[in-house]
């Protein structure tokens, strides 16, 4: 490893890549690959050492997925990626060295990773499976072959280990992960079951072909699409969801009120609850079928201050909390505000009181860890701090490098 990164130091001092020859760029490519790999695999492995002694409690986080995805701003699933193939590799040698050596990239440790579940190397153990020897073939086959290979590779060892095995719990093959971008549009990606994958296509293809107006010119893609969209608004709309936090699922927008009135489109001027920047005229169109709530945050709209008269947070108050903190404050957590419980800074039973100033949005868990040790300040600036039960800061890996 130490060799590679000098390596990587030395070539910092080579010629411009400009005037690198095709097949010194080709050799340099491969080579940052390989110290990629390396640099992957020791990451990988120091993530486990972390979750193994439990290290995110330190910053009162339950699991270094989430303290990836807090502390250093990993995307989930990256996040996701890194903690699984640490558990996987503790099962795999092999396929560790070639990782740690450059030789195999974190993508093939992701494919390989099903092999090392608990429940498959119990089974291969029964069969009489060497799985040593599993493990290094895997190893070969990522090292010297494309990477669709590998695939089929290890699905053909799963499909023969257990041929006429129980049905498999669909539930367990299900999963889906949206991701937001900076414009506000999702993508999705999933997999369902063959069962569940035909109720969805069966639900969606019903939407679809109630709604095939004359001169329709929609792609199939777009038809789908709209179908999903529609079936989310007769859904909401039925009132039939269930609540998030007291109250029904809902869209909400927040603009400020000169933008509502103002006849200007007002581009990126209101905010969705789940953080898409939108411009104020399609807030106003959102509004024409909805209700407006009105939030000032001041003495002359809601009463925001109920002194000790309650201890239970009212509505209008929760959403005031909200719309100022819009997630968890405790440090590292993004968990969304229908998530969290609306804590009060000094307790109700010290004395505290019941107003907006008083208030913060906590998790169940970070609620919990204020109860018992942790805690949560406001600054003048808006700004939270999060303290550890012996006062000391809890600080996020950005703002920690910038210190320095």
């Amino acid at each position: 490893m130490r060799e590679l990164l000098q390596a990587l130091l030395d070539s910092l001092d080579a010629p411009a890549e400009e005037l690198l020859t095709a097949p010194q760029v080709l050799n340099r490519t491969a080579f940052l690959v390989k110290v990629r790999n390396c640099v992957d695999a020791e990451l990988t492995r120091t993530v486990r050492r972390a979750e193994n002694i439990q290290a995110a409690e330190h910053d009162g986080l339950k699991s270094m997925r989430s303290w990836l995805q807090g502390h250093v701003r990993l995307a989930a699933r990256e996040a996701h990626r890194l903690v699984v193939n640490g558990r996987a590799l503790e099962q795999l040698p092999a396929v560790a060295a070639a990782f740690a050596a450059g030789a195999v990239t974190a993508d093939q440790v992701a494919v390989i990773a099903p092999i090392a579940a608990v429940d498959v190397q119990a089974e291969a153990v029964g069969q009489g499976v060497d799985l040593a020897g599993v493990d290094a073939a895997l190893a070969e086959v990522a090292a010297t072959h494309m990477h669709a290979e590998l695939g089929k590779v290890v699905q053909h060892f799963l499909s023969r280990l257990r041929p006429d095995g129980t049905e498999p719990d669909p539930t367990e093959g299900r999963r889906l992960s949206i991701a937001r971008h900076p414009d506000g549009s999702r993508s999705f990606r999933g997999e369902l079951d063959a069962v569940g994958g035909e109720k969805f296509e069966a639900w969606l293809e019903a939407l679809l072909q109630a709604n095939r107006p004359a001169g329709d010119t929609r792609t199939r893609a777009q038809q789908l699409a709209d179908a999903l969209v529609q079936g989310v608004d007769n859904a909401l709309a039925a009132g039939q969801a269930p609540t998030l936090r007291t109250v029904k699922p809902h869209v909400i927008v927040r603009v400020d009120l000169d933008d509502v009135v103002d006849p200007a489109s007002g581009p990126d001027t209101a905010r969705t609850w789940f953080g898409a920047q939108i411009s104020a005229a399609r807030a106003r169109w959102l509004a024409c079928d909805g209700n407006v709530s009105r939030v000032v945050f001041g003495p002359d709209g809601h009463t925001l201050d109920l002194g000790r008269t309650h201890r239970v947070v009212p509505h209008h108050l929760r959403k005031a909390v909200e719309l100022r903190d819009e997630r968890c404050v405790f440090a590292g957590c993004a968990a969304p505000s229908y998530w969290c419980d609306v804590h009060h800074l000094i307790h109700w039973i010290d004395g505290g009181e019941t107003n907006l100033e008083n208030s913060a949005l906590l998790c169940e868990r970070h609620h919990t860890k204020v109860h018992h040790g942790f805690r949560v300040e406001r600054q003048p600036d808006g700004r939270w701090r999060t303290y550890r039960p012996d006062d000391t800061e809890i600080v996020l890996a950005e703002s920690l490098a910038l210190a320095r």
